[in-house]
């Protein structure tokens, strides 16, 4: 355990919490809504440093990062709890439960990417602001060795937090699960303060790309995704949006999303933004110049079948947002 950063003291008995815009009330002996954060005695802990439930070196497109260093690979760990309540969550079993965690130092973690040839690490699996103290100081130990740091998250963070952690981002895949108050209300969050976490991520030079999973008739609207279309378009056309089936999962089980309602989705992205992908379903996610149409890097599956030398276009040589 280590001290939480960012809270108060309100008296004897309970802690503030403001890592988050739920700003939990925590009493002595209980823990917030994200299930690690617990007052101890007066003491707001951080109960899951250095211990992680999960860890593997994946291929940086499974985050999705597709303009990320695309066919490298990225050490990827997570540990227990999230601060939202998704009825549709797909790591339910870590992020819901307090479960078996390994301990595991952020020196050890920076020696397995060295020897796996990793270019850096993901903070995933779960939502990893939560796990606030831990992500910062691996974070910049990982900045400091020249790794890269990745985070995939809901983005539902306070802006204090945001701005301490976000020097020593690399990249981050943000999860924006819907685009009105009432549907981020249904997953015990609020749009406002991730359009925030974006635009700020955006500003700071973070490489961001976007992941929307659609629940047709439960998170947004054709016309609700349109306007998240355009509000990203307005940020930059060349941030990457990434478009998940959903399948049923924790306590939500209306079908699958309708094929033809995918490809719907596709399309209307295609007219705001220069990169759309299909997540979770078996389609071509090549990436395509936006300005002359060449096909710049074929995938299949998580890996690549081809591959450009630089971020310019072969053939129109425009400059390409990739990474390379």
């Amino acid at each position: 355990m280590k001290e939480a950063s960012f809270y108060e003291k309100i008296d004897s008995n309970r802690v503030r919490c403001h890592l988050c815009p739920h700003r939990c009330t925590i009493p002595d002996g209980k823990s917030g809504a994200c299930l690690i954060r617990r007052n101890i005695d007066g003491v707001l802990y951080q109960t899951s440093y250095a211990e992680v439930t999960s860890i593997n070196i994946d291929p940086i497109e499974k985050k999705p990062l597709y303009h990320f260093y695309p066919g490298s690979k990225i050490l990827s760990i997570g540990t227990n709890g999230c601060n939202l309540s998704c009825a549709f969550c797909q790591n339910w079993t870590i992020s819901k439960n307090i479960t078996f965690r390994e301990k595991i130092t952020s020196e050890a973690l920076l020696s397995i990417a060295k020897e796996n040839a990793s270019i850096g690490i993901a903070y995933t699996y779960n939502e990893p602001t939560i796990w606030f103290e831990y992500v910062h100081d691996t974070a910049k130990l990982f900045r400091q060795a020249g790794l890269k740091n990745v985070i995939v998250s809901n983005g539902f963070i306070n802006s204090e937090p945001l701005a301490t952690l976000v020097d020593y981002l690399d990249a981050a895949n943000i999860d924006l699960k819907a685009f009105s108050e009432e549907g981020y209300r249904k997953l015990g969050g609020g749009l406002k303060e991730v359009l925030y976490t974006i635009e700020y991520l955006y500003r700071h030079d973070v490489h961001l790309e976007i992941t929307h999973l659609a629940v047709e008739r439960y998170t947004s609207t054709e016309t609700e995704f349109k306007e998240m279309c355009r509000w990203l378009s307005g940020i930059d056309r060349s941030i990457p949006l990434h478009i998940s089936r959903y399948f049923p999962s924790y306590k939500l089980n209306l079908p699958p999303t309708d094929m033809e309602y995918l490809k719907e989705l596709f399309n209307i992205a295609k007219g705001y933004l220069h990169y759309v992908y299909l997540g979770n379903v078996s389609a071509n996610n090549d990436t395509f110049c936006p300005y002359c149409g060449m096909r710049l890097i074929g995938r299949n599956g998580y890996r690549i079948s081809l591959f450009i030398e630089d971020n310019v276009c072969p053939s129109c040589k425009k400059s390409l947002p990739i990474y390379l």
